[in-house]
């Protein structure tokens, strides 16, 4: 292919060379260079891609893609754009043949319920006979395939070969996360999407390497409805004005709110056999009541974002609540079915603002006694284990102090700082080190009428130490207990 067809979306500059040359491969990865290759210098956190390209010429690639000027041959073509990220995300919809303008594609962002809701959209449109690929935090399913994520949002080019396998694979939609970090870094620069929800926005991500403050955050959320068609919003949210902010889609709210498009309401919360559920009737744009299986307030928010959607594509109420009946998601308050006298669950939250949320809902459902089980990554903040020891001696009747990723931390250390956020309130505590032996023991040790929580590591199927990845699946370990049947059922 030629380059110049490449940059045909893009005002760009040639510095030296013939933007008509041929070449055989779109790079951004200098130790991936080939031959007649081109190659985009990213300016990244760690590494300039512009300090390696004598040597990607040294390997054969003839054209670069750069910043700021750069010394090489001159033989080899070099294109100056303003912004190279910006740059590889249109060049990478170029060269994968504009993939997204054959798939109806849908973007969700928000700072909580991305993820559930979009299994959510996935499990409604595949229930009714519309193929539907998805990307996001846990993984990428394209079709029967499933790979395991790095990014919430991947790299653009990661993004545009995805969307092209999906096309090819006969898929006709996709849904996926589409993050903070991934709007302000162009991972979706280029992509005009269908439709594009806001789930909701609180103050996370803000830090050295992410965003300066919230007023920055709340800005990257906003870009996703500048390049949308149609934008539904959490209605509901106190910060909707921020996300709309610029917005250029047309505008769909739901929520509880009467003034919403959609709205909620007669909201009941189901408790049976160890299973944790809630329901509500659904007014405006639909009518309607919904059920499922999946505990809260954060998931009537989550359905009806969903549902919003899946309205657009014609599916029936009935296809609709056939879908949400068994939908579950990995690591997402995820309930197992060990004892009808107990309710266990696993679920993500690793900070102190999502263990609150999930330990205030599961309080609503007046367990006889909520059991919180987690630890804290290592090599991460100390605030975060100080606020999360804090939050979980408050909610929960007890607390079990564990281990979680210690990375190239002690274990133990990491637990003597979690503790001293505990022993500021009087909630009683346990600390097992060994993550395993904390699971046996809140199994094994449960009372009729308990709600368990296995928090922080979610999806994760491993553990880390000392730079290695061991394997941990908790569903497994769980699994091993209820073999050895040593607990109330």
């Amino acid at each position: 292919m030629v380059l110049k067809d490449l940059l045909e979306e893009l005002d760009y500059k040639v510095l030296q060379g013939d933007e008509k040359v041929e070449i055989t491969e779109l790079l951004m990865d200098s130790r991936k260079a080939v031959p007649r290759g081109v190659y985009v210098c990213i300016v990244g956190a760690v590494r300039d891609g512009h300090d390696f390209a004598r040597d990607v010429v040294e390997q054969g690639v003839t054209a670069l893609i750069v910043e700021h000027p750069v010394s090489v041959p001159k033989g080899i073509t070099v294109v100056q754009v303003e912004d190279t990220r910006y740059a590889l995300a249109l060049m990478s919809a170029a060269y994968f043949g504009y993939p997204a303008r054959e798939l109806t594609t849908i973007g969700i962002t928000g700072t909580k319920g991305k993820t559930t809701a979009t299994y959510m959209v996935k499990a409604i449109l595949d229930n009714a006979g519309f193929p539907t690929g998805l990307i996001g935090t846990i993984e990428t399913i394209i079709g029967d395939e499933v790979i395991p994520a790095k990014n919430t949002t991947p790299e653009s080019y990661v993004v545009q070969k995805t969307f092209r396998r999906m096309v090819d694979a006969g898929l006709k939609c996709v849904v996926m996360e589409v993050s903070s970090q991934g709007l302000m870094l162009h991972r979706v620069a280029g992509i005009t999407f269908d439709y594009g929800i806001f789930t909701n926005l609180e103050p996370d991500h803000i830090g050295p390497n992410e965003h300066k403050d919230f007023d920055d955050y709340a800005a990257c959320k906003a870009k996703l409805f500048s390049q949308c068609r149609v934008g539904i919003f959490n209605g509901d949210s106190e910060h909707l004005d921020r996300v709309l902010a610029g917005h250029t889609c047309a505008v769909e709210t739901y929520g509880f709110g009467k003034d919403n498009d959609l709205c909620a309401s007669d909201v009941k919360l189901m408790e049976e056999g160890g299973k944790l559920g809630v329901s509500y009737q659904m007014s405006g744009l639909m009518d309607m009541g919904v059920s499922i299986d999946i505990p809260g307030k954060f998931s009537v928010y989550n359905s009806m974002a969903a549902i919003a959607i899946c309205r657009h594509f014609g599916v029936s109420n009935e296809d609709i609540k056939k879908a949400l009946v068994d939908i579950r998601v990995k690591g997402r308050v995820e309930l197992l079915s060990v004892s009808s006298k107990f309710t266990l669950m696993i679920d993500y939250a690793h900070n102190a603002m999502s263990l609150k949320s999930l330990l205030v809902t599961l309080r609503e459902y007046h367990p006889k006694r909520l059991v919180c089980l987690f630890g804290c990554g290592g090599n991460r903040s100390k605030d975060r284990r100080f606020e999360m020891g804090e939050v979980s001696s408050k909610l929960a009747d007890l607390t079990v102090v564990t281990s979680d990723n210690p990375r190239d931390e002690e274990p133990d250390a990491i637990i003597e700082d979690i503790l001293t956020g505990v022993k500021r309130f009087n909630g009683a505590y346990v600390t097992i080190p060994d993550r395993a032996e904390a699971i046996r023991y809140v199994i094994e040790q449960a009372k009729e009428g308990d709600v368990i929580v296995l928090a922080g590591k979610g999806h994760e199927d491993y553990q880390e130490i000392k730079g290695k990845k061991h394997h941990m699946d908790e569903r497994e370990l769980v699994a091993d207990v209820v073999k050895d049947g040593n607990f109330i059922n």
